[in-house]
């Protein structure tokens, strides 16, 4: 069954059985709320989350009514899980939705953070956008798979890494019979033979101080993390991975398209100039793929010149490259960042660590992914 066909009949599944049963239990239900079931539906928690019924003892808070209060969190864009927490007591829609009949039942904000801590331990949210991908693009082609990351602020202190120590050699040629000096090895060139574990394991994922320059040109300084996304045209995150604000994007292409390709099949990879390297555009082909990157002149005023003249004959003519039309689909990686930042908690992480800011933004891009997915049939 195609994806299409798969999302009509849940749409139809929603309006006919769904929503008149829950409406007669819980009562009313808003736009948002009913969005919220959707989200649930479709990400399935229950089945990766953990359960303790029949087992001798005092039993832990249900690990499910609570992973599905942090999807609440995250469709409702509630800043705090103190103020979730307040949420959930107040409003007994949402509470029933998420798995508990009285107010009193309501875990305390500890629970909530135990609970998260596990969450990020086990990436549970990770692991759910992984299935519902495989669920929803089996046997699907996607055309464009569009890269780019995105600045996350944190509140906590960077962490200061001292530079490995470089051998001092003599200025100059080297005597005859003498080695000449080893030039370093980029990260970009290890990762070409190295598995996906080993390039993921040799990313920094440290808090630390970014610097990047606006789409204005102005340069922009914060803490915190980058995250980087590979999103698929309809706007639907496939891939991520959260680093140190202190890493360069080209450094994540590689291990960002590998983990792409074991999960869709695609046709494009587009970049912007700053994934602009020889060994991304072999490694893109590599995987059957036509990369789409931006050229970067860098210090070549020459590259620079002859590229701005030749826009400026094309657009006197015009003329617009296949590729040109083709790379205008990048935007959607933008749109993605931008929708995780502003409406999906994005901007509001107050967890430490990168584990749990992982944990704090794939909440988020699996209720984007489920929306996006959503857009399909709405």
């Amino acid at each position: 069954m195609s994806l299409l066909a798969t999302l009509s009949s849940s749409w139809q599944r929603f309006q006919a059985d769904l929503f008149p049963g829950l409406r007669e239990v819980v009562g009313p239900l808003t736009e948002r709320q009913e969005r919220f079931v959707m989200v649930l539906d479709l990400a399935r928690v229950e089945a990766l989350t953990p359960h303790w019924h029949g087992l001798p003892g005092r039993p832990p808070a249900e690990r499910a009514a609570l992973a599905r209060a942090f999807v609440a969190k995250a469709v409702f864009d509630v800043p705090t899980t103190s103020l979730l927490v307040d949420r959930l007591k107040v409003d007994k829609t949402l509470r029933r939705l998420c798995g508990w009949e009285r107010a009193q039942a309501v875990p305390s904000e500890a629970t909530f953070s135990r609970a998260f801590a596990e969450f990020a331990a086990s990436a549970l949210p990770t692991r759910l956008h992984e299935t519902l991908i495989a669920t929803s693009h089996k046997d699907q082609l996607v055309g464009h798979i569009s890269r780019d990351a995105t600045a996350i602020e944190a509140r906590e202190k960077p962490v200061t890494v001292a530079a490995p120590e470089k051998p001092k050699g003599k200025r100059g040629r080297p005597r005859k019979g003498e080695e000449p000096p080893v030039k370093e090895v980029r990260r970009i060139e290890r990762q070409v033979g190295q598995s996906l574990e080993a390039m993921l394991a040799d990313l920094p994922k440290h808090c630390a101080r970014g610097v990047k320059r606006n789409a204005k040109g102005y340069t922009e300084t914060w803490t915190g993390y980058k995250l980087h996304l590979d999103v698929a045209d309809g706007g639907i995150p496939i891939s991520c991975v959260l680093t140190a604000a202190s890493v360069h994007d080209s450094q994540v292409a590689i291990p960002l398209a590998t983990m792409t390709a074991a999960r869709v099949t695609s046709l494009y990879d587009v970049m912007d100039s700053a994934y602009d390297d020889p060994m991304m555009r072999s490694h893109s082909q590599s995987l059957g793929h036509v990369p789409l990157i931006d050229v970067n002149p860098r210090a070549n005023k020459e590259l620079k010149q002859e590229l701005e003249a030749e826009a400026k004959r094309r657009q006197l003519l015009g003329h617009k490259l296949a590729e040109e039309v083709r790379y205008n689909e990048r935007t959607t990686a933008e749109r993605a960042n931008a929708r995780i930042k502003d409406e999906f908690g994005g901007r509001n992480v107050r967890v430490r660590g990168n584990a749990k800011v992982m944990c704090h933004l794939m909440f988020g891009t699996l209720v984007l992914t489920i929306d996006q997915l959503l857009r399909f049939v709405t």
